[in-house]
């Protein structure tokens, strides 16, 4: 009883967090050990994992959040009345390269783009994807770029190890500019 009790407790904390919140804080907010938040965890999981059920429990950013199903996208976005922010080729570009090399300057990613980016590092820094990450000890003392907690949570992964790793070999074979690959296709 007092199991179900604990239970419905923790599902009530992670609905009105409505962000991702670590092991470490449920137990100290419920004033339990780790262990048992694992295993209060598992049981939500697995209640969660019935097909009649609407909501799963997802790892994400450090933490566990409740998220609805995948199912259940199309009924959801009819609901919402807010506009969808899609991020133009140019911010992606940007991202990733924040995302890779972080912490990264404007120059650093000028460097690679070929490319201004100020426009899209301020709207990236508007849209919580990134923040500031100190400064570069070099001249000028530029500012540093990395990405948030709202980036792992946007992109689903629990953390930046979740990145795909390139092989060292596709990058070497991979042509050093698109033209390239453009020009030696063949007709």
């Amino acid at each position: 009883m007092l199991y179900d009790q604990l239970t419905g407790a923790l599902e009530a904390l992670l609905f009105a967090a409505g962000e991702p919140i670590s092991v470490a804080d449920i137990a100290t907010l419920m004033q339990l050990d780790k262990p048992q938040v694992w295993s209060l965890l598992g049981n939500l999981q697995a209640a969660y994992e019935q097909e009649n059920r609407g909501l799963m429990l997802r790892e994400v950013a450090g933490g566990y959040q409740l998220v609805t199903k995948p199912v259940h996208y199309n009924l959801i976005t009819s609901l919402s009345k807010s506009r969808t922010v899609k991020l133009t080729n140019a911010a992606l570009e940007t991202l990733a390269i924040i995302a890779f090399k972080q912490p990264v300057t404007r120059a650093e990613m000028e460097g690679i783009r070929g490319v201004k980016v100020d426009g899209v590092v301020n709207t990236l820094l508007d849209l919580g994807l990134i923040e500031e990450a100190g400064r570069k000890k070099a001249p000028g003392n530029p500012l540093l770029y990395g990405t948030t907690d709202k980036f792992l949570q946007v992109f689903g992964m629990n953390s930046l190890e979740d990145l795909p790793r390139v092989e060292l070999e596709q990058a070497l074979e991979a042509p050093e500019k698109p033209e390239q690959q453009l020009l030696d296709m063949p007709e």
